[in-house]
């Protein structure tokens, strides 16, 4: 991490102020990815902090206009990486949105199955990793090991471990089975005793709570005027969930709560997503026990739905629908309309703008990535704070860079 003099006046000047550079990533450990913020530092306090982007440009938004509404499930998948069906529940969600599509009972609740594995998965990831650039290992395996069960699971519904591909217009590619309802009940059943575990490693231990409580508050109204979103408005006492306020799949049928917390700092974050993940648990053992049965895509007769490969295989019929859906300048008729519509992934609110124009693909495609706005409250949040605070107010803020970058 290279330093260099930020300001040039005479070295001999008697009320000289020595402010320094700092280049923090993207090369180092604790951004995790491709995050690089230029710290302009007062010995080791932070006097400002410019945020860089660009060092991950994938140009997902465009490829949404050239891709049609299946194929940009693979694009989506690689925006957050670390809930990638999250992404593509949401992303399926605004498309449905504008084609009207009412999905089967089946259907909403594996993807609500879906999302809040992904909600397990993503905090996971981020209580571990911030305990590590912390100094706290073990706890990192903990998380980790939770992780992999979840890789497990997904691996069986849809054949891939990471970028799964899994949903598609009107429903989801595969169906799932008992062994997998079985899969999904043993790991939420067993997961309380890492969750305690966890608890027990990091959430009394003295020096965690001196690196998080009191670093990098944000304020209820400066989360407002932020437009922020997800555990980290929550945890500044905004109270607001799209599970709640604007309901969307199956989460009208379950029983659950939206967790605040008043401190707005890094340890009100971690609170909050560590009991997030008690109530997504308390979500899907209300869902995997009344999985509704019957089709996971909805009717063939609608020509939106690609058909199952051994109706494809075996039927004219098949055969024909998905020669229609996929060639090129076919497809399935779409209104000449606009829509935004956005779901509560684990980070915050994920939302796509698209803009139809009668074909089977956006002829506008826009996001809303919860890092993309939260990335940019870095500045505000850690001005003030020492060098070291800065790694804790980054993880507390869970920034994936392939959110950032158009």
């Amino acid at each position: 991490m290279p330093l260099t003099l930020a300001d040039s006046s005479p070295v001999d000047s008697p009320d000289r102020e020595y402010l320094w550079t700092l280049n923090f990533g993207p090369q180092h450990p604790a951004t995790h990815t491709t995050l690089r913020l230029v710290l302009t530092l007062d010995g080791e306090n932070v006097v400002s902090a410019v945020p860089h982007i660009g060092y991950l440009h994938s140009g997902f938004e465009k490829l949404g206009e050239h891709l049609d509404f299946n194929q940009y499930v693979t694009i989506v998948d690689r925006m957050n990486y670390i809930s990638p069906l999250a992404n593509e529940i949401s992303w399926h969600h605004a498309v449905e949105t504008l084609l009207g599509i009412e999905l089967t009972p089946r259907c909403i609740y594996i993807r609500t199955i879906c999302a809040e594995l992904m909600r397990l998965h993503d905090h996971l990831l981020n209580v571990g990793t911030t305990a590590l650039d912390l100094g706290a290992f073990t706890a990192f395996l903990y998380a980790f090991t939770q992780r992999e069960k979840i890789y497990d699971i997904v691996e069986y519904a849809s054949g891939q471990r990471f970028h799964t591909s899994y949903t598609r217009v009107g429903g989801v590619l595969f169906d799932v089975n008992n062994d997998w309802v079985n899969k999904v009940r043993s790991f939420v059943n067993a997961f309380g005793e890492t969750h305690a575990e966890i608890h027990k490693l990091l959430t009394r231990n003295r020096i965690f709570m001196d690196r998080t409580k009191g670093i990098g508050v944000l304020t209820k109204e400066d989360a407002i005027r932020f437009s922020a979103t997800g555990p980290l408005a929550r945890a500044s006492g905004v109270v607001r969930d799209l599970r709640k306020d604007e309901p969307y799949l199956a989460y009208r049928d379950f029983d659950f709560k939206v967790v605040c917390s008043q401190g707005g700092d890094c340890y009100a974050r971690y609170l909050v997503r560590m009991q997030e993940m008690l109530e997504s648990v308390k979500i899907l053992q209300q869902a995997i026990e009344n999985i509704p049965a019957g089709p996971i895509n909805i009717a063939l007769e609608t020509d939106v739905v690609l058909p199952a490969k051994p109706a494809v295989y075996r039927s004219i019929e098949g055969l024909i629908q998905h020669f229609e859906v996929i060639m090129p300048n076919r497809g399935f008729p779409v209104p000449h309309d606009e829509v935004y519509a956005a779901t509560e992934s684990p980070n915050g609110e994920l939302g796509y703008y698209i803009v139809g124009d009668g074909t089977p693909r956006a002829y506008r495609a826009r996001t809303r990535p919860p890092s993309y706005i939260h990335f940019a409250m870095f500045p505000h949040m850690v001005k003030g704070h020492q060098l070291s605070d800065v790694v804790a107010i980054l993880g507390s803020l869970n920034i994936i860079a392939a959110e950032l970058d158009r």
